[in-house]
């Protein structure tokens, strides 16, 4: 029984000894896997470069964290064909693992970031890609732990890609003690538009046909206005012989021979 007291005590003093001779041994097995990833991608072209990285399924490494922003462009607006700056921020809070049932200690191991890349896909099914977005690669710059550090990655997509939503999923690809990772900084929508200012085709279209519009409206508006005016124009017929005469004037005529000759016919009339 004491035997295994005094173990287990040893056991105890011994972990974290062991603990950092782990680290070391496995920084030196995953060396040669970095140089691989990296050294496989290194002479190759950028299209070469995202064809081979998709095709690594690489895991997120516990106590690493990233987070992203758009600094310039808090929309998430997207000109087709044109640069778009987003800001990458990646903490390393040291990694933790478990040596035994009842220890467990951090190995304080820096973080080497390789690159980041990107691709836009459908936003109903991320199956369906669109474009591979272009891969920058920062050379194993090392993060100490409890260490925050911040990248750029400047993509573009392409000029001929339609207007709408799309979803864009990021990755930083780095490596802990030689072992190769990659978490996901980004996933979400990104609305794409067309370049070249503030009026887009569709806009011109639109401004153009409600301009035709209104001058056919004006038109139409001005014809009705010379219709109308036509028909006011218009003299009425005046009968000759059916104004009434005034009293005063029949008065003066009476006993005349023009008022007789007037009576005369009023009365041929009547009969």
């Amino acid at each position: 029984m004491n035997v295994r007291v005094l173990f287990l005590a040893l056991l105890l003093l011994a972990s974290p000894l062991l603990q950092v001779a782990r680290c070391q041994v496995d920084a030196e097995d995953h060396s040669s896997i970095v140089d691989d990833v990296v050294g496989e991608h290194s002479d190759s072209g950028a299209e070469e470069d995202d064809q081979d990285l998709d095709n690594i399924n690489l895991t997120s490494a516990p106590g690493v964290e990233t987070v992203s922003v758009f600094p310039k462009n808090s929309a998430k607006v997207v000109p087709a064909g044109e640069e778009t700056e987003l800001l990458v921020a990646l903490k390393n809070d040291g990694i933790t693992d478990s040596l035994s049932f009842f220890l467990s200690v951090a190995c304080k191991s820096s973080v080497g970031v390789m690159g980041i890349r990107a691709s836009v896909h459908l936003p109903y099914d991320h199956k369906l890609l669109v474009q591979n977005l272009t891969m920058m690669r920062y050379n194993n710059a090392s993060i100490p732990t409890s260490v925050q550090a911040t990248f750029p990655y400047i993509f573009a997509v392409s000029q001929y890609l339609q207007p709408g939503a799309f979803d864009l999923v990021g990755y930083i690809i780095y490596d802990v003690e030689g072992k190769p990772y990659q978490s996901v900084f980004y996933n979400g929508t990104i609305e794409v538009v067309e370049s070249g200012g503030l009026l887009s085709g569709e806009s011109v279209f639109l401004i153009t046909l409600g301009i035709a519009l209104l001058l056919l409206l004006g038109l139409w508006a001005y014809s009705q206005v010379q219709r109308l005016t036509k028909k006011t124009k218009k003299v009425s017929k005046v009968e000759v012989g059916t104004r009434s005469t005034d009293a005063s004037l029949d008065e003066w005529l009476e006993g005349t021979h023009l008022a007789k000759t007037l009576s005369g016919k009023s009365k041929s009339k009547k009969n």
